[in-house]
This record gives C-alpha cells, structure tokens and sequence, in this order.
C-alpha cells in the first residue's frame, strides 16, 4: 500500500469521490474502495429497462449557496436548471383530494381555505411577520391572534405530523419539539420548495459526473471491494492488508461497522422502495408529491420531471416506504436518528476513531449526521485541504 498510494479512501459516494479527487489534483496517490458495485453512492443512477433514467437510491436534487462548492461540481458536469417544486397530495374531507405547495405558503392558504379567507389569512401573516419570511409553527402558535394559531394547528395536522410519523416510526409526542418548531410557513408566492442560489441537476446525470471526477491518472478504484476486511484497527497503529499504512485513510461508512459494533449497534431509518413503470407520458405533473396525510408510503417521485427527459409513452415512478433499520443483508442505512442516546453511544465510536491521528471520519454514515449534497461536498474539500 505504501509503495503506490498515500490515501485509502472507503467508498465512492460523494465523501470519498470529492475528497479522492482533490488530493488527487494535489499529487496524492488515492485507491478509493466500494463496496457496491457503481461509483456515486446514494446518488447513483441509472436508464431502467424501459430506457427512463432513475435514482435509484431515491431522488436526488442539488442545490447550494456555497459557490466555491458548485464551481468545484461544474468542472465535471453541465447543469440543467432545474427548480425543485413538491405539492402535498391530501384528502379534501369531501371525499376528493387536493394538492397545494409545500413548504406550506401564500398559495396553500388559498388552497386550503378557499381564496378569499386564505388572502385574508395571508395579508393577516404578512403584516404580523413580514413578506418573503419563514415562520415557525412554534412562532405561529404563540402569537395571540386565534386565526394565526388555529393555522398554525391545520399546518401540524396536515402537513408535518403524519409525515413525520410515517418517516420516522414515531408518535406525535415523541417527536422532537425541536423538530416541530423547525417547520416554516413561507410568507411569499415562490412554490419552490428550495431557494438556494445555485439549483440544478447535472445535465447527463449523477452517475456521469462522478465518472469524470474519479478519472483522474492518480486515483484508483476498485469496485465490490469491502475494506473492513482489509482494514486492522484492533492495534494501536492503523494496518490495511494486515501491514501498517501511514497514509491517510478517509472512512465514509458506519462507525459501528467499523469497530465490528462493539459498543452496539447505531440507530437508523432505511427505506423501501417500489419503481413502477407507465405507460404514458405524464402521472402526477410534478417531480415529487408528498402524502402528508393518508398512505403508507411517503412520497412518489416521477423522474422524468427532474432529469427533463424526454421519454414519449412512458415514465418511470417511485413510492418511498419508511422503516427502521434492521442490519439485514439489503438494507440500506439512510437516516441517523438524532437524539442524545444515540449520540451519546456514537461519541464511543468517535473515540476509538480518534486514537489513530491518520483516520478520517467524514459523510452521513461516519459522523452519524445529516448533510446534503453540497454540505458533504464542502466538507470534503475542507479536509483534502487540510491533508
């Protein structure tokens, strides 16, 4: 290993892929290993058999503030403009259904209340909170005003708690407070459901763009690769291929799988998903809509809307079902359950991680949080730089 690499990077997602890169670019030496069989980790996608390109680990929308982060992207991909808008599909009580623009905003009160009460609720907010602001449900709730909070209960019901429930197997009083607070009324008119700067989907593809990052003279990968296997952390001096490395290995998978779970098992949500084929051209009219309401599924996302594909006749869709993560052989861990338990028995982890000065912990899995794209993108860059 120390012959012809300076860095181990484990697993060609986004942590590993950018961090390989730009140490690359640097005169480092890299071997990225994947246990998978594809580069891109969760972001990976693919034509299905009827010729749709899918994500297959669920969508994928990019989108970011930090210009030095998409600049970076660029060098390996065009961009589609493309603005992510989501409706929430819910019962109307009528025995029909509605839809209306989540984050809940100006339209979703017309929506929801009719036009004329939701103007009158809209100019009510606007004048309380002031236009193009974010409010909490919990500021909603707080303010003296009965029509604000009974609002600020209808967005709850509607929109958040059944979500959430179904999201992350929880009831209503054992959600976060936290959480709950966290979740907006936008006062504005922008059904966006994000309002970064810089927005897009990489014009051939995820799987493309990360293709050209990792084709670098200096960086070699090798797919369904496990590296635990190769990697000896049981000493005090770090061993891969059973020889002490001093290089620097970036790990981007579980810290407890690392460590062989000896301290137990980290909590996480994995989902299910269910890809159906149509034949038409057309089935919901937007990238993703959410069932906040009814429905054991989540969300259907249809891709042909995000990538802009143009696929005559035919269109690929997703539903998401949420669940807990067992360990079992499929299952994938995708969200970390953030509470103090949790992270009180990942900082175990972080401490045995800590004893070799050349380990890196970096992405979702490693450091048990939540990033987006851009954020993990940003944090790999920092640290390549750091090395």
């Amino acid at each position: 290993m120390e012959e012809k690499f300076d860095v181990l990077a484990v697993g060609a997602g986004y942590a590993g892929a950018v961090a390989a890169r730009a140490l690359a670019d640097q005169g480092k030496r890299v071997l990225v290993l994947e246990r998978r069989d594809h580069i891109g980790g969760n972001a990976y996608d693919r034509p299905d058999q009827a010729g749709v390109l899918i994500h297959q680990y669920g969508p994928h929308i990019f989108h970011t503030n930090d210009k030095q982060v998409f600049d970076w992207l660029s060098r390996f991909t065009r961009w589609r403009d493309y603005q992510h808008r989501v409706v929430a599909n819910i019962p109307d009580g009528r025995g029909g259904r509605i839809t209306y623009p989540v984050p809940f905003n100006l339209t979703s009160l017309e929506t929801a209340f009719g036009p004329e009460e939701g103007r009158r609720l809209g100019d009510k907010l606007t004048a309380a909170y002031g236009a193009e602001k974010k409010v909490t449900i919990l500021e909603l709730r707080q303010n003296q005003d009965p029509s604000i909070a009974a609002l600020a209960d209808y967005v709850y019901e509607h929109v958040f708690v059944h979500y959430t429930m179904k999201q992350w197997g929880q009831r209503p009083e054992d959600i976060d407070p936290n959480t709950t607070a966290r979740v907006p009324v936008f006062l504005s008119r922008d059904d966006r459901y994000f309002q970064d700067t810089y927005q897009g989907m990489p014009l051939e593809g995820y799987t493309p763009m990360f293709e050209r990052m990792l084709d670098h003279p200096s960086i070699t990968v090798e797919l369904g690769t496990d590296a635990l296997g190769r990697l000896d952390l049981s000493g005090n001096t770090l061993k891969v291929d059973g020889a002490p490395f001093d290089g620097q290995v970036i790990y981007t998978g579980q810290a407890d799988e690392l460590f062989g779970f000896r301290f137990g098992p980290l909590p996480y949500r994995t989902l299910d998903f269910a890809f159906e084929t149509l034949e038409q051209d057309d089935f919901q009219g937007y990238g993703t809509v959410n069932y906040t309401v009814d429905e054991d599924f989540t969300r259907i996302t249809e891709f042909k809307h995000l990538t802009g594909q143009a696929a005559p006749g035919v269109t690929t869709i997703v539903k998401e079902y949420s669940k807990a993560y067992t360990g079992e052989r499929g299952e994938i861990p995708y969200y970390a359950i953030i509470n103090p338990e949790n992270n009180a028995l990942y900082a175990k982890y972080r401490a045995e991680a800590d004893r070799f000065s050349n380990l890196h912990l970096l992405g979702r899995l490693a450091e048990y949080k939540y990033y987006n794209m851009d954020a993990i993108a940003g944090k790999a860059l920092e640290l390549a730089e750091k090395l």
